[in-house]
């Protein structure tokens, strides 16, 4: 059975008589993240928030705006855009993906560089508990909040908390225009000279990744703003291709969405995210298979493999499986080996869930 909750008083209502019954819960949106962290135990009922997918308040002039939790990021984004204004988070899947899954996965991509993740762009939220209360955290104001913000906990936190009702973000503005340049090599050290000297030099592009594919590498940097700006990237990478437009659009498209069309065409895919320092990026991205592809301006390398099977030993580090197939996630270790701060999660846990009902697996097969 799924409950699809049509605001967050019954979104509320609905988690506490499950919880009353001593039923075990499945959070979830649109799904699109099924192959993501660990497998939900069996579970009595499901709870949707895909209902909860309206905008509750936005004012463009102040630069923040309130959605369900249930709203597309897709929805969202085409809102924003009438406005010239966006939620720079570009996170896979970004078609049915809901912002409470978004931000439940703490899922991000290209522009992370420059705008940060949710944690930068979440200025508030309301979190619907297993008593059934309704817990307002931050607000439509964007400054620094002192002290402990409960709504920090839930970002990641793959729903074993509580659900997600409502969020609040702080806008940005679409730049005027946008131009990306592109440069292909045959060894990562060429890729990685040339974006050391842009991450020396004095440009701050919104993206800088890599692609690896067969052996080959591409290196893509996005700039936005004005044209003399532009210009300015035009003249200091000039021994790189210029794309834009509907070309530009499709190459980041593609980036943002590898994930999904990697795992479309293999039930058996697993992807392996793996953060290191930014000097580490050209040796993390050659021990990878022959696709990967990495933040190289932030340190986050993923690497896709046809067959989960090639991962069957712990993460080392920080590495992490971020997607498999149910019976790999089942039977492997997700995560590496806890350390020391495991101990206040399964705290949080116990607090927010003492019986264990809510999502439990979820977050790697931990907690």
């Amino acid at each position: 059975m799924t409950i699809v909750p049509a605001s967050p008083e019954e979104l509320a209502q609905s988690l506490a008589e499950a919880n009353s019954k001593g039923q075990r819960i499945a959070l979830m949106g649109n799904s699109t993240k099924a192959r993501m962290g660990g497998p939900i135990a069996p579970y009595d009922v499901a709870i949707s928030t895909a209902g909860l997918n309206k905008v509750l308040e936005y004012e463009p002039r102040d630069l923040t705006i309130s959605v369900g939790a249930g709203i597309s990021y897709c929805e969202l984004s085409r809102v924003l855009a009438e406005h010239g204004q966006m939620i720079p988070l570009d996170p896979p899947f970004s078609d049915r993906a809901t912002v409470g899954g978004i931000v439940a996965a703490n899922t991000n991509g290209p522009r992370r560089r420059l705008y940060g993740s949710a944690r930068d762009m979440l200025i508030g939220m309301t979190f619907a508990t297993l008593e059934g209360k309704l817990i307002r955290t931050g607000g439509m104001v964007v400054k620094n909040v002192a002290g402990l913000d409960m709504g920090k906990l839930m970002i990641g936190s793959f729903g074993t908390l509580a659900a997600l009702a409502t969020l609040n973000f702080r806008l940005y503005p679409k730049p005027a225009a946008t131009r990306t340049f592109v440069q292909n090599f045959d060894a990562i050290a060429g890729v990685i000279a040339v974006r050391d000297e842009v991450l020396k030099g004095r440009l701050l592009p919104a993206a800088i990744d890599i692609v690896k594919s067969a052996g080959r590498y591409q290196l893509a940097i996005q700039a936005g703003g004005s044209s003399s700006v532009l210009d300015r990237y035009s003249r200091e990478l000039s021994q790189m291709r210029v794309v834009e437009g509907a070309d530009e659009e499709t190459l980041w498209r593609g980036v943002r969405e590898s994930i999904p069309l990697f795992l479309r065409t293999r039930e058996n895919g697993a992807v392996l995210r793996v953060s290191c320092v930014l000097s580490d990026v050209g040796r993390v991205l050659e021990s990878l298979p022959e696709h990967a592809s990495a933040r190289a301006g932030s340190g986050v390398c993923y690497g896709y493999f046809d067959h989960a099977a090639e991962l069957r030993h712990p993460p080392a580090g920080t590495s992490v499986v971020e997607f498999a197939p149910q019976d790999f996630r089942e039977s492997s270790d997700l995560w590496p080996r806890p350390g020391n701060d495991f101990a206040m999660m399964k705290k949080i846990k116990e607090m927010f869930d003492p019986q264990g009902l809510l999502n439990r697996g979820r977050l790697y097969g931990r907690i």
